[in-house]
């Protein structure tokens, strides 16, 4: 792994506002190339919104293919960088949740979430691969939002050789007021620190973790809201950087993540002739 400038985005995806949600994509992606980010990372379903509902399809696309990824792939090889961004992918009649890259030079690939969480069961279709990218200076995992609670599929990634797990986001909150904006946020933030430390540290891996902000709509009667929240944790679980926006509105957050050649102990040292009952159902 060579030294590579990450900048992570937390924004408002409002649901099925696609041409609206690109036109921030453009903005912020600008904002972090011109800050020095090489791969950029937008939160889950940045581009279509986090529908809990079955409107999701019909703004679902294509990947690759569809007219919102192939602004992002322009976008992309304008600013010569990589990009990360969440859509809801059109398979057939089947709607994925999914996160793609794109960089310079075209498709890169795509990952879909394979651990829906709770009404999300019903409208999104669930992934089984667990792939990793090579964009050059590093390679690259996905986990999407509620996946980071399975510790099976960040170290199935480090054992694929991913050196850095992006994690977007879309936690929702609930409806909020202005005064609890703060709290929400910190609790988010204080999450992802938790959480990192441990996929982090027991995998050897750096993770990004970035949630979209804001309210996305109201759906089956409920506000989907979102508490933001980055946290960028190295190898060592050690955070080192942390989103400092207490209200919910868009920031990019940008650092380099220092590139290594070290073991990770805990994956050298494991005895998997023995973890067979993890595999096994409850």
């Amino acid at each position: 792994m060579r030294d590579i400038t990450v900048a992570a985005v937390q924004m408002n995806g409002v649901c099925g506002k696609t041409e609206e949600n690109l036109a921030r994509h453009e903005v912020l992606a600008r904002r972090a190339a011109k800050k020095g980010g090489e791969l950029i990372c937008f939160p889950e379903l940045s581009i279509t919104g986090h529908f809990v509902d079955k409107a999701g399809y019909a703004v679902s696309e294509e990947v690759p293919g569809g007219a919102a990824y192939e602004r992002i792939e322009q976008l992309a090889r304008d600013l010569g960088v990589v990009i990360s961004a969440g859509i809801g992918e059109r398979r057939s009649r089947t709607c994925y949740n999914t996160q793609f890259l794109v960089g310079p030079d075209g498709f890169i690939g795509k990952y879909s979430k394979t651990h829906a969480s709770h009404d999300e069961y019903f409208y999104f279709a669930m992934g089984r691969r667990f792939p990793v990218f090579n964009i050059g200076k590093c390679r690259v995992g996905i986990l999407i939002c509620y996946d980071i609670m399975f510790p099976e599929v960040a170290r199935i990634l480090a054992l694929n050789g991913a050196e850095v797990i992006l994690a977007p986001h879309a936690a929702r909150c609930g409806k909020t007021k202005k005064k609890d904006e703060p709290q929400r946020n910190r609790h988010m933030v204080d999450f992802y620190r938790h959480l990192g430390y441990a996929r982090a540290l027991e995998n050897g891996v750096y993770m990004v973790m970035n949630n979209q902000v804001g309210d996305a709509g109201r759906h089956l009667g409920l506000n989907v809201v979102h508490a933001g929240g980055i946290v960028v944790t190295e190898p060592s679980g050690a955070t080192i950087a942390a989103s400092r926006a207490r209200q919910f509105r868009e920031e990019v957050l940008v650092t380099t993540l220092k590139g290594h050649d070290d073991e990770c102990s805990y994956l050298r040292c494991r005895r998997p002739e023995i973890y067979g009952p993890i595999a096994e159902g409850m």
